[in-house]
């Protein structure tokens, strides 16, 4: 029984020191950035104001943005970017409701009110090799927005932070969306 003992404590003590530092990736490790828009008010360019009752969704996508799916207010939207193409698009919908047409129990004949504008974002990809542990994250690069133009668009006017904006990290805002 002590023999037992003694083997599965070596086996212990040699599992605990068979793996380096830089097999584990830690967690404040930058991974993949996402891009990171703050709101302004259109008549005074240098105040940023919020945005009420915004749900925000992924076109193609059936999930709203975490945080976003009904009555959010927020002045800054952090929106992840897709890696497995140059193109994004996200529906941005503003004093979003759902009214049940006087039927609550029937979901059949709900609809959304409110304003929704799409915008598309555009870029090229890079891979950047972080470490063994982490492997590659995804920079952006060339990224530009537009706005599809309808005839309410809620969404007057955006500006890129800098030319040929990137995006590799998410320490600062990439771009300015003017209502």
């Amino acid at each position: 029984m002590k023999k037992i003992n003694l083997l599965i404590a070596l086996l212990f003590i040699i599992g605990n020191y068979s793996c380096e530092r830089d097999d584990i990736c830690p967690e404040s490790t930058p991974t993949t950035p996402r891009l990171i828009i703050d709101f302004f008010d259109i008549t005074d360019q240098d105040t940023q104001k919020n945005v009420f009752d915004l749900r925000v969704q992924g076109i193609g996508n059936e999930n709203t943005l975490p945080g976003f799916n009904v009555a959010s207010s927020a002045n800054t939207i952090t929106l992840p970017l897709r890696t497995d193409a140059n193109e994004t698009q996200y529906s941005l919908h503003i004093d979003y409701a759902i009214n049940d047409n006087g039927t609550p129990d029937d979901t059949s004949d709900d609809f959304a009110e409110g304003n929704e504008d799409i915008i598309s974002i555009t870029y090229t990809t890079e891979e950047v090799y972080v470490s063994r542990a982490c492997g590659y994250k995804t920079i952006f690069k060339n990224v530009s927005i537009t706005i599809q133009t309808d005839s309410d668009n809620w969404i007057l006017s955006r500006e890129s932070i800098n030319d040929n904006q990137s995006v590799e990290d998410e320490t600062t805002t990439h771009f300015n969306i003017f209502h």
